[in-house]
């Protein structure tokens, strides 16, 4: 098996899969329809359960600001493939489970599901799932035809890199530094960012002083 042949046939997720969000603090960002993720771990490896699986490793809950409680999994993906069952791929997703809203606070009894969701979907993005919405310059470079090189731009351009973005408001709602753990070992490909190594440092001082 090629080193990219997965990560290929995951990378491109279909426009009826994705959705604009068009409010609140992820305005301007794209949402993947779950059941999507689950189609295609489905296609290329089996029913979940036979050809890949989930492994709970951890549920808990952080306490936010102003009274807000966050909900975390953590989960262990694995996938079979040859036969032979891969080695744990780590995720951990979250959600609100107490949210301040103006007629008080809400209790949502669906957060740890929708943290385990999004424990599939961070775990998934190593195999290359839906790769071309966090990475679209990836598509540019190897997709497009050689077009006219553009005149130079700033090493890192303004509200560009969406990955980043997502990075970073992670950071900020983390409330504990085994969260900022978790986020550091999701985003290997920003570790030598320094906007973003900055954003875990600053981040990391409110918890440990």
């Amino acid at each position: 098996m090629e080193n990219m042949e997965i990560y290929n046939r995951f990378r491109e997720a279909p426009q009826e899969a994705l959705k604009q969000i068009g409010a609140g603090r992820l305005k301007g960002f794209t949402d993947i329809n779950p059941m999507w993720r689950i189609k295609k771990l489905t296609e290329e490896f089996g029913p979940c359960g036979f050809g890949w699986s989930t492994t709970i490793e951890r549920m808990w809950l952080e306490p936010g600001a102003g009274g807000a409680v966050a909900a975390f999994v953590q989960i262990s993906l694995r996938v079979k493939r040859g036969g032979e069952w891969s080695e744990a791929i780590p995720g951990i997703g979250g959600a609100s489970f107490v949210s301040v809203e103006r007629q008080g606070p809400y209790t949502s009894d669906e957060a740890f599901k929708m943290a385990y969701t999004d424990a599939i979907s961070v775990a998934s993005k190593s195999l290359g799932m839906a790769a071309d919405v966090y990475y679209a310059k990836d598509r540019t470079k190897y997709d497009q035809p050689p077009q006219e090189q553009p005149a130079p731009q700033p090493p890192f351009p303004p509200q560009e890199d969406e990955t980043l973005q997502l990075a970073l408001q992670e950071i900020n709602a983390a409330q504990a530094v085994q969260t900022l753990a978790g986020i550091y070992n999701n985003y290997p490909m920003l570790q030598a960012d320094p906007r973003f190594m900055s954003a875990l440092s600053n981040k990391k001082k409110q918890f440990i002083p």
